[in-house]
């Protein structure tokens, strides 16, 4: 069989997408999606994406991990699949898509795109670390000396740690550049490794970082790995709201894939 898919990313966070608006794709088959993620054997990516209709949407984001199984919401995949679709033109500069957290408003000018996420309605700290769910759940804690930190081996002692071993968590180490810039670094769970960068990670952390006082700016540039991300947002008296991850956005290739 082939499948005809295009590989995107967006500040180094990769994904396989696929136009499923024909719902041929196999969802199920969770060794093939799997074997797309593969970089020895497949395609490689940190996950897979299909875009697929929706009713009164522009269309629907479905997201699985590297693992092959379906996840929760993904940042960086809904600002590329929303890239995918404006090169499908089924958008023009602006969108309306579901994700799996609910619907989701974005943006698009030359492959920026602004990803309108979900408010945030909890967070919980500790004096070493902060918990927030941000379409996917996430620690955050400052840790200087970040470029020397063994993201791999540290990201996944918590990520398997109590009380966060029934389900996992995403584990994000941040370090202070200036009063509006942070590094940061992520392990993301299902890829079971450090990426280049995690748009619900970045949004994490410039949450976690103003909650925390360690910067009383509502517009924070994010450096990953792979690149700078922004995080907007206005705060109320207990939760976030007009959260917007915004960044850039690149078409890689276009292939078959043959199994």
């Amino acid at each position: 069989m082939k499948q005809l898919f295009y590989k995107y990313q967006g500040t180094g966070n990769d994904f396989v997408m696929i136009d499923n608006r024909s719902g041929v794709f196999d969802k199920s088959n969770t060794p093939l999606i799997a074997h797309f993620c593969n970089r020895r054997t497949g395609v490689g990516a940190d996950g897979l994406i299909l875009l697929e209709s929706e009713p009164g949407y522009d269309f629907k984001m479905v997201y699985f991990n590297a693992d092959g199984n379906e996840s929760t919401m993904c940042g960086n995949g809904g600002r590329c699949i929303v890239a995918f679709a404006k090169f499908l033109e089924l958008i023009d500069n602006k969108a309306s898509f579901l994700a799996i957290d609910g619907p989701h408003l974005a943006r698009i000018d030359q492959g920026y795109v602004e990803l309108k996420m979900q408010d945030v309605l909890t967070l919980t700290s500790t004096d070493h670390y902060h918990v927030l769910d941000t379409g996917s759940p996430h620690y955050v804690a400052l840790k200087p000396g970040l470029e020397t930190i063994d993201m791999n081996i540290e990201g996944a002692k918590i990520r398997y740690s109590k009380p966060f071993n029934n389900s996992g968590i995403n584990v994000n180490f941040a370090e202070k550049i200036d009063a509006t810039t942070f590094a940061i670094r992520t392990y993301e769970r299902g890829v079971e490794a450090e990426t280049l960068s995690c748009g619900t990670g970045a949004t994490a952390v410039a949450i976690a970082m103003f909650h925390s006082n360690q910067t009383a700016s509502k517009s924070i540039n994010l450096n990953t790995q792979g690149g700078r991300l922004q995080v907007r947002f206005e705060p109320l008296s207990s939760s976030y709201t007009e959260v917007w991850l915004c960044g850039p956005t690149q078409q890689v290739f276009k292939a078959e894939l043959e199994w």
